[in-house]
C-alpha cells in the first residue's frame, strides 16, 4: 500500500491526530529520499492500559505510511525514574510489555513481522553509549536536566540523581536507534527539545518530533497506571469495562476532558474508519459515523446520549480486548503477570474492601508507611528522663527529625553516632517528656531476662532518605501522615519479625531498599518495634 502513496498521503498518515510535530520540514525531506525511520518507546512501568491503544494506532498509520518502526522497551528508564520498576523486577516486566504490546498491536491488524522491538539494556549498557551519558553530562545543566523531565519523571520532595539523567538517555536513543524522529506524548515535548538542543553538541544530527495529545482518563484527567479509577486494564473482564464505563465522566454536551469520546476520536476511528452508536429505535435506532467531527458536533448538541455513547464505546472497545485476554488465559502468561506485579491482587481486593465499606486490608498494605535510613548525626541524653535518647537523625530533608528512643539501656552512645538506621518517618508527632519526637528509630528486640534490643541495619553504602519498601510492594506510595485513629502501624507492626537468619521481614516477605535488605546483628526470631 505504502508504493502507491504519495509523499503528501505519507505525511498526512504520519502526522494525522498528532498535537504538535517539530521538524516537518526535515521529514518531508527524508520522505522524498527514502521511508521514514521512528521510534516510539515504552519505560517498563505500570501495567499498560487501554490508552496504549492511542500510540498503537499510530504506529498502525506509520506503517502504512512505510515507516520502519522500532519499538523500545525502556527498562533502564523504569528503574531510574524514582524506581517505578524495581531493578529485580525489571527483565519480567520487559516480557510482560512485549507480549501486552504485541497482543495489543495483533488485536488491531497490524503485522508484527514489520517491527521491531528493542530492550534499552540491550545498548545503553555500552561502553560507547555509557561515554556518551558522561559526555552530555557534561553538558546539560541541573536546571534544563530538571526542566526536561519535569512532566515524565516522577517528581518528589528529595529527587534522585537517577531522574536527572533519565531525559538524557532518551536523547541519545535517537542516536544509537539510528531513526529520523522519535514519537511520544506531548508530556514529552521537553524532553524532545532538550534533544534537539544538545545531540547536535555531540556531533549528532538533530531529529524530528511526533507528539500525540494526552488522552483524557475516565476520569476527565491524565489516564494513569497508579490511578485505578482513571483506566480500564488490557485484561479487565466485560464486566468490569461495563462498571467503569458507568462512571466514567461523559457530561451531556461536554465535549472538553471526555475521556470516552477522545477514546473514538484517537482509537476507534483511525482504525475502523466509522464508528457505530448504538440506540433504541425510538430514539432514532444506531447511526454509523464516519467523521468524528460529526459524532463530536452531534455530542456537542445533545444528539448523542452519554448512556448510548457509553455502551457503543463499551461494545467497540471489548471487540479489541478479547483477543488479548484469550491470549492472556494462558498458564505462562498468567504467571507472568502475577510475577512481573506481584502485588496487583492485593491492590485491586484492597480497593474492592474499601467500596464494601470494610478497609482493613488496605490499612494493611506496608508501603502506606513511610520507613526510611536515617543517619544518627547527634545523641545525648534526654534532659529531663535519664532513660531516654534524644537524637537529631537526617533522613534526606533539609533538617534533620528530632526523635525520642529508649535505647539507653541497650546501646551506648558512641555506638550511635553516625550509625545508618531505619526510621519511620510518618507517624503523629507526639511529645515524650516534654520534647516533640518527630519520627520513630526501629529496632529488634526479644523478650526475656534481660530484654535485648538492637537498631536496624541497612545495607552498606546506603544514604539517608533513602526508600525501605517491603518485597513485593515496590510501587506502593506511603500515606504523608498516618492517621492515629486507623491504628495503620500497629496492624503492620504485628507481622514485623527477624527470620533466623537475622532478616527483618513482613508476613515473610523481606524489607528492602534499592541495594538489598535489612538484617540485625543477633536478634534471630525477633520482633520490630
Amino acid at each position: 500500500m505504502a508504493d502507491q502513496l504519495s509523499l503528501d498521503e505519507k505525511f498526512h498518515l504520519i502526522t494525522r491526530n498528532l498535537q504538535e510535530v517539530l521538524g516537518e520540514e526535515k521529514l518531508k525531506q527524508v520522505l522524498q529520499e527514502r521511508e521514514l525511520k521512528v521510534y516510539w518507546g515504552t519505560a517498563t512501568t505500570g501495567k499498560p492500559h487501554v490508552a496504549y491503544f492511542v500510540p498503537m494506532s499510530k504506529i498502525a498509520d506509520f506503517l502504512k505510511a512505510g515507516c520502519e518502526v522500532t519499538i523500545l522497551f525502556a527498562d533502564l528508564h523504569a528503574f531510574l525514574d524514582n524506581m517505578k520498576a524495581p531493578w529485580e523486577l525489571l527483565e519480567l516486566r520487559v516480557k510482560y510489555y512485549e507480549q501486552v504490546i504485541k497482543a495489543m498491536l495483533e488485536s488491531i491488524g497490524v503485522p508484527l513481522d514489520k517491527l521491531k522491538f528493542v530492550k534499552g539494556t540491550d545498548f545503553q549498557l555500552s561502553r560507547e553509549y555509557t561515554l556518551d551519558v558522561y559526555r552530555l553530562s557534561s553538558m546539560v545543566t541541573e536546571h534544563d536536566a530538571k526542566k526536561a523531565g519535569a512532566e515524565v519523571v516522577k517528581q518528589v520532595e528529595h529527587p534522585l540523581l537517577s531522574g536527572l539523567l533519565y531525559p538524557g538517555l532518551q536523547a541519545l536513543d535517537e542516536e544509537y536507534l539510528k531513526v529520523d524522529a522519535q514519537f511520544g506524548g506531548v508530556d514529552q515535548r521537553k524532553i524532545f527539545t532538550l534533544a534537539e538542543k544538545y545531540l547536535p553538541s555531540l556531533g549528532y544530527a538533530k531529529r524530528s518530533h511526533l507528539m500525540n495529545p494526552m488522552v483524557p482518563g475516565l476520569t476527565g484527567a491524565k489516564m494513569s497506571s497508579s490511578e485505578e479509577e482513571s483506566k480500564i486494564d488490557l485484561l479487565d473482564s466485560a464486566g468490569d469495562v461495563k462498571k467503569k464505563l458507568k462512571k466514567a465522566f461523559c457530561e451531556p454536551g461536554n465535549i472538553q476532558n471526555n475521556g470516552v469520546l477522545s477514546f473514538v476520536k484517537h482509537v476507534v476511528f483511525p482504525l475502523r474508519g466509522e464508528f457505530c452508536v448504538k440506540r433504541d429505535p425510538k430514539w432514532g435506532g444506531d447511526k454509523i459515523y464516519t467523521a468524528f467531527e460529526e459524532l463530536e458536533k452531534d455530542f456537542a448538541e445533545e444528539l448523542v446520549h452519554p448512556g448510548d455513547l457509553k455502551a457503543s464505546v463499551e461494545v467497540a472497545l471489548n471487540q479489541l480486548l478479547e483477543p488479548i485476554r484469550k491470549k492472556f488465559e494462558s498458564p505462562e502468561l498468567r504467571k507472568l503477570s502475577n510475577t512481573a506485579y506481584p502485588n496487583a491482587s492485593k491492590t485491586k481486593g484492597a480497593a474492592k474492601s474499601v467500596k464494601a465499606g470494610g478497609g482493613d486490608d488496605d490499612e494493611l498494605d506496608p508501603s502506606r508507611v513511610d520507613i526510611r535510613v536515617g543517619k544518627i548525626i547527634s545523641v545525648e541524653k534526654h534532659p529531663d528522663a535519664d532513660s531516654l535518647y534524644l537524637e537529631k537523625i537526617d533522613v534526606g530533608e533539609p533538617e534533620p527529625r528530632t526523635v525520642v528512643s529508649g535505647l539507653v539501656a541497650y546501646v551506648s552512645q558512641e555506638d550511635l553516632q553516625d550509625r545508618l538506621v531505619l526510621v519511620l518517618c510518618n507517624l503523629k508527632p507526639q511529645k515524650m517528656r516534654g520534647i516533640e519526637s518527630q519520627a520513630m528509630l526501629l529496632c529488634a528486640s526479644v523478650e526475656g531476662e534481660p530484654r535485648r534490643v538492637e537498631p536496624l541495619d541497612p545495607p552498606e553504602g546506603s544514604s539517608p532518605g533513602e526508600r525501605v519498601f517491603v518485597e513485593g510492594y515496590e510501587t506502593g506510595k506511603p500515606d504523608e501522615k498516618l492517621n492515629p485513629k486507623k491504628k495503620v502501624w500497629e496492624k503492620v507492626q504485628v507481622d514485623l519479625k527477624i527470620s533466623d537468619e537475622c532478616v527483618a521481614q513482613w508476613k515473610d516477605k523481606q524489607l528492602m531498599t534499592k541495594l538489598g535488605q535489612i538484617t540485625c546483628k543477633t536478634l534471630k526470631g525477633g520482633n520490630i518495634s
